[in-house]
């Protein structure tokens, strides 16, 4: 079955090469050229990844993003001119998996778009009544076929990468992970010191799951080394 696509990218000529290409590859692929249009086939449809340019018309690319990240966990590449590690930080803060500069090289975007594809797929729960369903620690209880967790009993909104990221410190409790480490098992790509990356993920997760982020029970930093569980 074609995996289906949503390109949003207000301009045209960008949009229909990236279209073409993907195409090419096999992808089913909508395109949207601006925000609210964006919306709108997003809340029509169903998309196994969103391309998201940042500089949208109507809607902006973060306003977009903020919205879905309310009801979706569906993987969102962000695609922009805009390059800085700040834009960077921002994009995946808001709930972005992956972020890809112009000028775009096609080769790069397809193993990035078929590398979300596999991460999502990895860890769509498979239903398994003999297997347990939730995964606790403290307060905090983590469920794999919902994609939910819960902070004393009150659930909390995560993204997929959080998602992501809280699992693999809970299926792991007492070990510690390095940032490249962390970045080898979520992105599942060579990491190349994008610290930054790691630590928005970070606090944004700890923003959500911890009673106080800045002394943190949950996720814990372990100096010089990286993080753990908290004990």
């Amino acid at each position: 079955m074609q995996k289906r696509i949503l390109l949003v990218e207000d301009d045209r000529e960008i949009s229909k090469l990236i279209k073409d290409h993907l195409e090419q590859e096999s992808f089913s692929v909508w395109h949207a050229f601006d925000g609210e249009e964006a919306l709108a086939l997003f809340a029509k449809e169903e998309f196994d990844v969103i391309l998201l340019d940042l500089m949208l018309p109507k809607l902006s690319g973060m306003d977009f993003l903020k919205k879905i990240r309310e009801t979706s966990l569906l993987p969102v590449l962000i695609i922009s001119a805009k390059g800085s590690d700040i834009d960077k930080a921002l994009g995946l803060g808001f709930g972005a998996d992956d972020y890809i500069s112009k000028p775009i090289s096609m080769i790069e975007l397809t193993a990035r778009v078929h590398a979300a594809i596999r991460r999502a797929t990895q860890y769509t729960p498979v239903v398994n009544e003999s297997a347990p369903s939730t995964i606790h620690f403290k307060e905090l209880s983590l469920d794999f076929h919902s994609f939910s967790a819960q902070v004393k009993g009150k659930t909390v909104q995560l993204t997929s990468k959080e998602f992501h990221i809280l699992k693999l410190f809970l299926t792991n409790q007492s070990r510690v992970f390095t940032k490249e480490q962390i970045y080898h098992f979520i992105w599942e790509e060579d990491y190349y010191g994008n610290e930054n990356v790691i630590n928005v993920q970070i606090r944004r997760l700890r923003e959500k799951i911890e009673e106080n982020p800045s002394n943190p029970q949950y996720i814990r930093t372990v100096w010089g080394i990286g993080y753990k569980l908290g004990e």
